[in-house]
């Protein structure tokens, strides 16, 4: 009976190594969901709502889950991506004028992105930040031109990990636990402008367009089967919880630092200018790093889903594995979005407050949408076989779909009635 214990517990051990080995697009997806433009808006909930908002956090965890899971099962059944699928079972026009709009509110996104990075860079070394700006871009593209997918899907990996610098930012903050734990469990609701506004940013932050692309086409670049759907799944849910789990973090550090003295914080300038006073030089650096990484990890992971789904829409060759001569319309798509992106921030009249902005309004008319095909393609026999959607996938897929379409209705409405 012990040795059978034993055995069993012998490779309960090997499998869950392999399973942390085979880490890859999900852990990859979830670190990226935390981009320089992401930790502003998680800045700011924190400094203007203090912990009041950590239970949405925790509410918006099994959505994430459940929608990121269903791309990568339509993903890993199909072989297919989401451009592909929609073009060849629905309809061309519509997955082009999804394509557009993914585009269009990534590049204001890496735009910002771009921006934040840069700022940083400024603030800790002085030169202007366009130097930086072109420094940045050109690092992120030699990278991805001339690395092959394993090459820079080990880079990713090692950006993510190294995003953990935000939940050290957090403990050194020194948070009540008691206080924490009741924002956690204890769900508040302050029905104050301000608090639905930090509400509708952070849980808009948290689901993206861009992050449901990306991982469909990277789990078509694994390759891998249906045999090893346990594994995507373990890797899905562990990329999802850390994201949430870094916001978190953000969210806790950012109100014990600035809730109750800062409320102007529009960008990752003022936001700087806020926190250092605050915490002082070593806080200060990990923010700082933690900008200057979830940049380097976030930028290529949009301008990434951005040439992925393009090249899929209008049927080109792409991956990281060809070279720029056998995938050019993929590497254009790629390079052109960092050189836009770089444009943005030089273009007067535009400031990365309005990038973010209507890269949010953008994405609002998307994702309700994206999740409602991704609903109607894994509950599809036809195109799925016998691996339809778990009930788990369903119900929290079409929970997230309820949250965006009021999102994006609370949204549009606050557009249109500014005061």
């Amino acid at each position: 009976m012990q040795l059978h214990l034993k055995e069993k517990i012998k490779l309960d051990i090997a499998k869950n190594r392999e399973r942390i080995r085979k880490l890859g697009p999900g852990l990859i997806t979830g670190g990226a969901g935390d981009d320089p433009a992401g930790i502003v808006t998680y800045s700011i909930v924190g400094a203007t709502t203090g912990f009041s908002q950590l239970w949405l956090l925790l509410l918006s965890t099994p959505m994430m889950i459940a929608l990121q899971n269903l791309v990568a099962r339509i993903a890993i059944v199909t072989g297919k991506s989401l451009p592909e699928i929609t073009k060849a079972y629905y309809s061309k026009k519509i997955t082009v004028l999804m394509i557009m709009t993914l585009a269009l509110a990534n590049l204001l996104t890496i735009g910002a992105d771009l921006n934040g990075v840069a700022a940083i860079l400024h603030i800790l070394f002085g030169y202007k930040s366009v130097h930086f700006l072109i420094l940045v871009t050109a690092i992120i593209a030699y990278l991805i031109t001339f690395g092959q997918y394993k090459r820079v899907k080990k880079v990713f990996i090692t950006l993510t990990v190294l995003l953990a610098v935000y939940i050290v930012a957090a403990i050194l903050a020194k948070p009540s636990l008691v206080l924490l734990l009741k924002s956690t469990f204890i769900p508040h609701i302050n029905m104050s402008s301000a608090w639905i506004i930090a509400a509708l940013g952070m849980l808009g932050t948290t689901i993206s367009p861009y992050l449901l692309f990306w991982q469909a086409a990277e789990e078509k670049e694994e390759k891998n089967s249906i045999v090893q759907a346990d594994e995507v799944s373990f890797d899905t849910i562990t990329g999802m919880a850390y994201s949430n789990l870094l916001a978190y973090a953000m969210i806790v550090a950012s109100a014990v630092m600035l809730y109750g003295s800062h409320s102007n914080i529009e960008d990752i300038t003022t936001l700087a200018k806020a926190i250092k006073p605050v915490a002082g030089d070593y806080a200060f650096a990990l923010f700082a790093v933690g900008i200057i990484v979830s940049g380097f990890l976030a930028i290529p992971v949009l301008a990434g889903s951005t040439a992925y789904a393009v090249a899929d829409t209008f049927g080109w060759r792409e991956g990281m594995d060809y070279k720029v001569s056998d995938a050019k319309g993929f590497y254009f798509v790629f390079l052109g979005s960092l050189i836009i992106g770089d444009f943005i921030n030089i273009i007067p009249n535009i400031t990365v407050v309005d990038a973010l902005y209507y890269s949010q309004v953008l994405d609002g008319m998307l994702i309700p949408i994206l999740i409602g095909y991704a609903l109607i393609i894994g509950n599809n026999k036809t195109i799925m076989g016998e691996f339809t959607a778990t009930k788990f996938q369903n119900v929290f897929s079409l929970f997230a779909m309820a949250v965006t379409v009021i999102l994006t209705v609370v949204m549009f409405w606050q557009w249109g009635n500014p005061n």
